[in-house]
């Protein structure tokens, strides 16, 4: 189930709308992980505890 998320992209340098999945990171954290939609690149988006 794939939401649409914004975040920054590095490589674009400007913020985009992305769809991507939330998974939680090794330390806990929830993160929304998906590809840039013009270039590609993995995109990270760190998301609240609740």
């Amino acid at each position: 189930m794939a939401d649409t998320y914004n975040g920054y992209c590095v490589k674009c340098k400007e913020k985009r709308d992305f769809q991507g999945e939330v998974s939680v990171s090794d330390s806990g954290r929830r993160m929304a992980k998906g590809p840039c939609p013009v270039c590609g690149t993995k995109m990270n988006r760190i998301l609240g505890k609740a």
